[in-house]
């Protein structure tokens, strides 16, 4: 998606401004609280997630034409048709359950029920685990309203059960959790040489220009936000949190190199696998493996907003009001499952997955000949699954415990020799 100037987004309407002034205040409340300094981490969170103010736990519309993006659940009921035939696999291989997080709409879980309906096996239960009072009062009211008859199997979740079998679904919530904004800097910060490990010794009239890249020490520093009376700034410092620290020296960055490094999701897939008895994990989302999430050209990250369905680069605009998102890291959340127990079942991108559950059969149900139906369907399709469109960019991964039987979503088109 092509970037925009946030001087040239629209400006909000009245009543949103003041609500985005409220949430300012309440950060830079936060930040004086902690003596100045917050890390990018927590400024997310709270820009996202602050009760009551936060972009996903207030009242603003978020998906769909009337807010900032598109998710593919909004866009045709053809994707959770078919994700619906990967449940139902899953379900069969291990319990008739299903845990959805981060439901947004609700669209999702009505595709989904419905063609389980339809398709002969419905779930138990349907879970859904949603931080978002306004967004779980709009599931409860779209499920009541479109599966009256259905709405005794859904349930809604204030934290994640002991214990889980069955099917768990999370479409686009990886990239909506909290990052720690990282730089890799060779050169130290006064000016002097570049800092070397104390246990390399290099001959006489070599320098530091001639040490391989595993032997050199970095820098590393972490973005956090400050205040000024222009607002809120970018400052960076030492990184002082052990885990953080020890993940940003397990990646090799060149010189000068910001990137995110999202914790949060390996304490979700951590927390998950702790959970998870037999079944399978599908994460849905958009990203790279690890080698070209942090490839040398991509010298600033992934971070990137969302707002009124433009995107761009600054995340102090208009706090609140705008989605704040990061790529997913696909090598990190396969390793973080596999440490935790968990075994990688596969990992595409969103054409081969769907594709390979039957998006193109549930196509060929509408008749060409009806032309009012079938070239919606069409089109959807195309943008689901075309390389310029979503089918390259999203991924899929699956970790899972106790499946004996290959999930037929990733037969074709594995990547994994990506992660």
């Amino acid at each position: 998606m092509p970037t925009t100037s946030a001087a040239s987004l629209p400006a909000p309407g009245p009543e949103a401004a003041r609500h985005s002034a409220k949430l300012t205040r309440f950060i830079r409340d936060d930040i004086a609280s902690h003596g100045g300094w917050i890390s990018f981490e927590r400024y997310m969170e709270l820009a996202l997630y602050a009760p009551g103010l936060g972009y996903y736990t207030a009242g603003a519309h978020k998906f769909g034409e009337a807010g900032d993006f598109i998710t593919a659940p909004e866009l045709s009921a053809l994707f959770g048709r078919t994700l619906a035939r990967q449940a139902e696999q899953i379900m069969k291989s291990s319990a008739p359950h299903i845990l959805e997080l981060g439901a947004g709409s609700g669209k999702l879980a009505v595709d989904l029920l419905t063609a389980l309906e339809e398709y002969g096996y419905r779930p138990l239960s349907y879970s859904i685990l949603e931080v978002s009072a306004d967004l779980r009062a709009r599931q409860q009211s779209l499920i009541q309203q479109r599966l009256p008859h259905l709405s005794d199997r859904v349930h809604w979740l204030d934290a994640l059960p002991e214990q889980f079998s069955g099917a768990i679904i999370a479409n686009e919530v990886l990239d909506a959790l909290p990052v720690h904004l990282v730089r890799w800097q060779e050169n130290a910060p006064n000016g002097h040489a570049r800092s070397l490990s104390p246990t390399l010794s290099l001959p006489e009239g070599e320098g530091a220009s001639s040490i391989p890249e595993s032997l050199r020490e970095f820098n590393i520093l972490e973005t956090g936000v400050a205040l000024r009376e222009s607002g809120f700034i970018r400052e960076e410092r030492a990184v002082t949190d052990e885990a953080l620290l020890q993940a940003a020296r397990k990646i090799s960055a060149p010189d000068n190199y910001v990137s995110e490094i999202c914790l949060a999701a390996r304490g979700l897939v951590s927390s998950l696998a702790r959970m998870l008895k037999t079944g399978s994990i599908l994460f849905i989302d958009y990203g790279f493996g690890a080698r070209e999430f942090y490839h040398p050209q991509r010298t600033l990250g992934t971070l990137m907003c969302h707002y009124r369905h433009r995107a761009h680069d600054d995340p102090f605009f208009l706090p609140g009001l705008q989605d704040i998102t990061a790529h997913v890291n696909f090598s990190d959340i396969a390793e973080c499952g596999i440490d935790a127990g968990l075994e990688l079942q596969g990992y595409t991108n969103q054409a081969f997955f769907l594709i390979n559950n039957g998006i193109t059969e549930l196509l060929n149900d509408t008749s060409p000949e009806n032309l009012r139906e079938y070239l919606p369907l069409s089109s959807q399709l195309q943008k689901l699954t075309s390389p310029a469109e979503m089918g390259e960019l999203f991924k899929v991964i699956a970790l899972g415990r106790g499946m004996t039987t290959p999930l037929s979503g990733f037969c074709r088109g594995d990547l994994s020799r990506l992660l």
